[in-house]
């Protein structure tokens, strides 16, 4: 009898445990899908936002992911095509690579640009002898390389967008270097510098800008019934252990 006793304690503190368990997680997703929600807002009206002012350099110690990344945002400087990186990449139109070239502002200082995707090599080019505006989202380096992919300076093979690492293979002062990269909007990316020099030339059809991707990973709802359903589940078993016991006593 004693024993029994203890059976039916023990199960009804495990599924109460349980039942608690359950009913704070689920908690916390509802907690985490509200955070998400607004996240999404937030980029949604960053990116559709008319291009501001980017960071200036007092402020690049303090931009992080939460509140600068997908900013629209404009540039002015000087492309140093000397100092072109490509790094691959796969999107919605195949195998190939960005093109991340350094833009040198008036001060001196560089923000990386990704100009846009192409599916070939292109050609080399000297530094860009006159300034060019330049619109486009806001977005965080990439540090160290993809999933199973590691940047390998040595050999000029990049699989993420580093500008840190990007910055110091290429030689271009650490000090300078702005912590955050520009992708540049379709509507620029093909911009040339000879444009602003007045002479006539063909657009060419690369690099593709406007091809950045904007996810985020939301199944929290699912969590939630999840969560729910389990600690609905561990009350449903509570009640009957409970309801069993009486019967038995009775």
């Amino acid at each position: 009898m004693q024993s029994r006793s203890l059976r039916f304690y023990a199960a009804l503190t495990l599924f109460g445990v349980f039942f608690l368990l359950c009913t704070a997680l689920g908690t916390w997703q509802v907690e985490r899908r509200a955070w998400k929600l607004a996240l999404i807002e937030r980029v949604d009206a960053r990116v559709h936002a008319a291009p501001g002012p980017a960071p200036d350099p007092l402020q690049w110690p303090h931009v992080n992911a939460a509140n600068n990344e997908y900013l629209h945002v404009t540039l002015t400087g000087r492309f140093l095509h000397r100092a072109q990186t490509l790094v691959e990449a796969s999107t919605e139109l195949g195998p190939g690579w960005w093109v991340m070239t350094p833009l040198q502002l008036a001060d001196g200082n560089i923000v990386f640009v990704n100009r846009g995707f192409v599916t070939s090599m292109p050609k080399a080019q000297a530094d860009a002898p006159m300034p060019i505006t330049v619109t486009g989202l806001l977005r965080m380096s990439e540090p160290h390389g993809r999933f199973m992919r590691t940047n390998d300076p040595k050999n000029n093979r990049w699989f993420s967008r580093d500008v840190t690492a990007i910055a110091a293979a290429q030689n271009l002062p650490a000090a300078r270097i702005a912590p955050w990269f520009l992708d540049a909007d379709a509507a620029n990316a093909q911009a040339t510098e000879t444009a602003h020099a007045g002479q006539a030339q063909e657009v060419a059809d690369e690099p593709i800008g406007g091809l950045t991707v904007i996810s985020f990973y939301n199944h929290h709802l699912t969590y939630i019934l999840t969560w729910y359903t389990l600690a609905l589940m561990s009350a449903g078993a509570i009640v009957y252990l409970i309801r069993s016991e009486r019967r038995r006593q009775q």
